[in-house]
């Protein structure tokens, strides 16, 4: 599909359903008194030990920049902390407080139903074509970018 005159509706309706998405699960964050970056960071640590600021900014999707304010605000609201790496005295581990644990469980449950409800007239099918499409797009825009093309290995 290179034609012009298609491109336009399928970048429209990409980003329609991206802003419908978005707006969507921040509708059920906020509820919780949290950003929707700030929820990221707290369902990508929930369940772990902790991560260093590296590997959390990959884990999420929040750019760097906008990280570095992210935790901040998590560290004011008493939900995460900080703690030096044992393996490198250097970094630091990023992890949840006791009051940020219990917001994850107690929340993340709920949010994925919450979020599953976007797909229940779609079948196990569906799903699989759509997430091919959609790896297949980003991939695209990395290779057209310059990016390094690493297939990720995710290890929940």
């Amino acid at each position: 599909m290179n034609t012009t005159s298609t491109f336009p509706t399928v970048l429209r309706e990409l980003l329609r359903t991206n802003q419908s998405f978005l707006s969507y699960a921040t509708s059920h964050v906020n509820k919780l008194d949290v950003t929707l970056p700030q929820f990221d960071v707290i369902i990508t640590l929930g369940g772990t030990a902790g991560m260093p600021y590296k590997k959390l900014g990959e884990k999420t999707l929040i750019t760097k920049g906008t990280l570095t304010g992210v935790v901040s605000r998590l560290e004011d609201k008493g939900l995460i902390e900080r703690a030096a790496s044992k393996k490198d005295g250097r970094s630091q581990i990023l992890r949840l407080t006791e009051e940020g644990n219990d917001l994850f469980e107690r929340t993340f449950p709920e949010h994925l139903e919450f979020i599953n409800r976007l797909f229940s007239d779609y079948s196990p099918e569906d799903i699989a074509t759509l997430e091919t499409a959609l790896i297949r797009l980003q991939k695209a825009v990395s290779v057209c970018r310059g990016d390094e093309i690493v297939d990720e290995v995710i290890d929940e």
